[in-house]
């Protein structure tokens, strides 16, 4: 079930009202409400995806409890660390990257001088989010092993934990210590939270369905076409796309946030205005930060993290680039993008720059950026909006394609839009976006935070007309990330 989908917007409500007015009583209750509506908001897509979440949702219940039944004796409960591991990234190794492990053999047998045909590819359907939801259930066993949790014996409250349905499917990656604990305390309704959830909502509504959606026709016109044009027209395209999967994806975790709340549940921030940042290192303490923790607390720190040799450091780096590339897809372009993003992140770590815009924003004491500032935000959206041409093609071929078209056509034409649109309003809609972005930087939870009742109710209109003006219902309404 989308979001942005009339199926969503009846069943919202009824879950909101049944949980609050009828439910309401019993905290387990509430819980076996969430199990169940989370259920028919997965299986919305395939039922059959339901019997993955579920297996995933015993196994590492039970690995939980059998690692804290071994916690003094390292080797027991390494094992069955281990269990968990391999039967969540069995899950993904087989419907996520088997075809692109076989597909690889394949043409690297066929470099060799051999030519065999692909007969061992599986005809299978990527399930939605299950990059999110093994790695969720996995984190449930890390944190017991690492002795930061005591494992729950409530299996209805475990099970609401993972299949929580307003970030299932494309996070954030939420930490038992976080949203187990708040699922398995009694919840009380709050108002002013329920409001402020709501404004969330409407924020991500508009990234996702006025930035997000308009865009994407532009993007797909151009680099699906991309041998047919100039390069501005192709730095146009990628410099759109980098603002396409944003408002896309921050829409995402923007209504999950804001819909946890109208439940009494806090999720933790998954983007912090990363289109603002000073330079790479920045970026990544902005952007899909659930996963950039993930990857930090349980594979840099386990390596070694910062606090080895320069060298292994940087080896460290490297790695967890690459694997956040490859678990964003099973495709070579995935592999190349996390691979430039360490090559732009470890001089910025060598310098010992990468901390030190951890705890401060663009313009932190004064109304307008510095001309410094602002250079750095442009450099670094350049550098991360490069990378982007091997985000979003196809393949690798279509990636180099795509740069030598630049290349060899550097010359300036106008763009017209597929469907014939001023571009002009696209420009001034992304103007005025950034503009705001900035003014509300501070604060990534509270979109809508001022004190003058009129500049809300302004803020709100322009807020719905502008999905209105930009709403295009020809466009496909899926997430970008729930490719991933």
């Amino acid at each position: 079930m989308l979001f942005n989908s009339i199926e969503y917007l009846l069943f919202l409500p009824v879950v909101f009202i049944l949980y609050w007015f009828v439910f309401n009583k019993s905290v387990k209750v509430q819980n076996i409400l969430l199990i169940i509506a989370s259920y028919v908001f997965y299986g919305w897509w395939d039922w059959r995806f339901l019997i993955l979440i579920f297996m995933s949702t015993v196994v590492d219940y039970l690995v939980g409890q059998q690692i804290y039944r071994n916690i003094d004796d390292r080797i027991k409960a390494r094992s069955w660390l281990r269990v968990s591991m391999v039967f969540n990234l069995g899950l993904l190794g087989t419907f996520k990257y088997f075809n692109f492990f076989v597909d690889s053999f394949v043409d690297m047998v066929r470099v060799m001088g051999y030519d065999i045909k692909s007969t061992w590819t599986l005809a299978i359907i990527l399930p939605v989010g299950i990059s999110f939801y093994t790695f969720q259930t996995m984190s449930y066993s890390f944190d017991i092993y690492y002795k930061k949790l005591v494992p729950t014996k409530n299996l209805t409250a475990f099970i609401a934990f993972v299949a929580f349905f307003p970030q299932l499917v494309a996070g954030p990656i939420e930490r038992a210590s976080n949203l187990l604990k708040q699922i398995t305390d009694a919840r009380k309704f709050n108002y002013t939270q329920a409001v402020d959830g709501m404004k969330l909502i409407l924020w991500g509504f508009f990234k996702k369905l006025a930035i997000a959606d308009s865009l994407a026709p532009i993007v797909d016109d151009i680099f699906v076409n991309y041998g047919e044009h100039s390069a501005s027209t192709l730095i146009l395209g990628v410099c759109l796309f980098s603002f396409q999967v944003y408002g896309d994806f921050s829409g995402y975790s923007d209504i999950a946030i804001g819909t946890s709340k109208l439940f009494g549940i806090e999720l933790m921030s998954n983007f912090k205005f990363p289109q603002l940042s000073r330079n790479v290192a920045e970026y990544w303490q902005r952007w899909h930060v659930s996963l950039s923790t993930w990857f930090r607390h349980y594979l840099y720190i386990p390596m070694g993290g910062s606090k080895v040799s320069k060298l292994k450091s940087v080896r460290n780096i490297a790695i967890i680039f690459l694997v956040s590339g490859f678990w964003h897809g099973a495709n070579w372009t995935f592999i190349f993008w996390g691979g430039l993003h360490a090559l732009f992140y470890i001089p910025v770590f060598l310098m010992g720059r990468n901390r030190m815009y951890a705890d401060n924003v663009i313009g932190e004491n004064t109304y307008l950026p510095s001309v410094k500032e602002m250079m750095q935000v442009l450099a670094t959206f350049s550098l991360v909006t490069f990378t982007r041409i091997f985000f979003r093609s196809p393949t690798l071929t279509d990636s180099f394609g795509y740069m030598k078209q630049i290349w060899t056509h550097f010359y300036y034409e106008p763009y017209v839009h597929p469907m014939g649109y001023r571009m002009i309003d696209f420009f001034v809609l992304l103007a005025l976006f950034n503009i705001y972005e900035y003014l509300i930087r501070k604060d990534e939870r509270s979109p809508f935070k001022f004190k003058s009742q009129i500049t809300r109710f302004i803020l709100y209109s322009m807020v719905v007309l502008g999905i209105l003006l930009f709403y295009d219902d020809g466009v496909n309404r899926s997430f970008i990330y729930f490719q991933f």
